[in-house]
């Protein structure tokens, strides 16, 4: 045999591992991650190979945080390139995402994160109305733009306070400034009244109060996992949330 026949089957071998499909053919299932508002992909990293090293195949979004319709644009090309099911995860902002994303008959399970999962036709700032702003609102710094940052106090604070000073600090380093009008739109369609959903609710959140989270997983019906984390259960409790995510995965046949 040639050099270049070796070099032919070598390539074709390693293709063949590389193919997202099982041993009978069947596309392998995926995770799409979608991240929050003040955060961006890397928010997921301690969760993807967990899930990885169960045989799922893995992607996280990066949301443009510019307006709703944008992060469901980067979410649906993210789904729509997928060659098979798709079990739909996210985190804060991201589950108002992946409730209008959801509808895509690729996506066949939902998980929410210390997510906002809205009635439809309403929007988070609705959600508020006429309650006291949240203590984290003070930690916000406007730009000239319109977009928003936590301060690292507020990071620290409300965000991921039991996470080790260190990842703090990247995470405040690295968050995604939402644009704020963003907390005005409303969701339009919801894909939990037609898929399976799960919840995770943070009980020490200091974003998201946890009896809301609560009343919002009971709403839509979903299953819930109660974790005692911050906001960020993904990167403090990486494990108990990868198995809500494998949970789901093996829901979907």
């Amino acid at each position: 045999m040639s050099l270049s026949h070796l070099l032919l089957s070598g390539t074709a071998v390693l293709l063949a591992m590389a193919a997202p499909a099982s041993a009978a053919g069947v596309p392998k299932k995926t995770v799409v991650l979608v991240h929050g508002a003040f955060a961006d992909g890397s928010s997921w990293n301690k969760v993807i190979p967990l899930l990885e090293a169960k045989g799922l195949n893995v992607v996280a979004v990066q949301n443009p945080l510019s307006s709703l319709a944008a992060d469901v644009d980067a979410t649906r090309r993210v789904i729509e390139a997928q060659p098979g099911p798709v079990i739909l995860v996210g985190h804060s902002w991201g589950g108002v995402v992946i409730s209008q994303a959801g509808v895509d008959d690729k996506v066949k399970a939902l998980v929410y994160v210390a997510a906002f999962a809205l009635p439809k036709g309403l929007s988070v700032n609705d959600l508020g109305k006429g309650q006291p702003a949240l203590p984290w609102a003070s930690a916000l710094q406007p730009d000239s733009g319109g977009y928003v940052r936590l301060s690292a106090e507020g990071v620290a604070k409300y965000f991921a306070q039991d996470l080790p000073p260190q990842e703090i600090s990247v995470i405040a380093a690295t968050q995604g400034p939402p644009f704020a009008g963003i907390f005005d739109e409303k969701l339009a369609v919801a894909a939990y009244e037609t898929k399976p959903s799960f919840y995770i609710v943070a009980k020490h959140d200091g974003m998201i109060p946890p009896a809301a989270e609560a009343a919002m997983a009971k709403a839509i019906g979903a299953k819930v996992t109660e974790l005692a984390t911050s906001h960020v259960p993904m990167l403090s409790k990486p494990r108990e949330v990868a198995d809500v995510i494998l949970a789901a995965a093996d829901s979907v046949k």
